[in-house]
């Protein structure tokens, strides 16, 4: 995934490429009102180009959710792995945050225009969620070891609610992420993080 429209020196494949040129397509327009024509426009490659790689414009679009998920994924579980054991999380979570910022477009495509398009983009950001909320019972059970199978479960919840909520008020610069600042922003989120974590705080 890359975070511009400029083209990696490796030639990413036509495929990836028309991904990353409907990602930036759907980040600033509704999916609906994209064509394959524009995709391929962005892609510079013809329809049929598209056409060969992909089926229809939603195949697209889960094709690019699907790339986002599963970077997000990989993210996490590379914050888990590297969380010392009974540290605490705010830095953990606003470190994933950081990193949705920098995918901004794949973000908004995942988290905002694709919202309500289709039955299979719903299924697809429900496992999603569910993968996320795992690792991030994983990532509590490394921040707190005496964290019981329910809690761990219930602070899980509460923090992929805060992740979405923060995502989404990021990507589309909202009247609290401008009001706080990014800076103020995210130290918010970390702190309200660790009051999920652990309320004691």
């Amino acid at each position: 995934m890359t975070t511009s429209g400029t083209r990696a020196a490796h030639r990413p494949s036509r495929k990836q490429w028309v991904i990353e040129a409907a990602t930036e397509l759907f980040a600033t327009q509704s999916p609906d009102e994209v064509t394959v024509a524009d995709i391929a426009a962005r892609a510079e490659m013809t329809s049929a180009a598209v056409y060969y790689h992909f089926s229809s414009k939603d195949q697209v679009l889960a094709a690019a959710m699907r790339a986002f998920a599963a970077a997000l994924r990989e993210q996490l579980e590379a914050i888990t792995q590297a969380h010392e054991p009974g540290s605490d999380i705010g830095a953990s979570v606003t470190t994933l945050l950081a990193w949705m910022g920098e995918y901004r477009s794949a973000a908004t495509v995942f988290f905002v225009s694709s919202a309500g398009m289709s039955q299979d983009a719903e299924a697809l950001r429900q496992e999603s969620r569910t993968e996320l909320l795992q690792e991030l019972v994983r990532l509590i059970r490394k921040a707190r070891a005496s964290v019981s199978d329910a809690e761990a479960a219930v602070i899980g919840l509460g923090l992929l609610a805060l992740l979405e909520t923060a995502a989404i008020s990021q990507v589309r610069g909202d009247d609290v992420y401008r009001s706080l600042g990014h800076r103020s922003f995210v130290r918010e989120v970390g702190d309200l993080a660790e009051r999920i974590t652990d309320p004691a705080t």
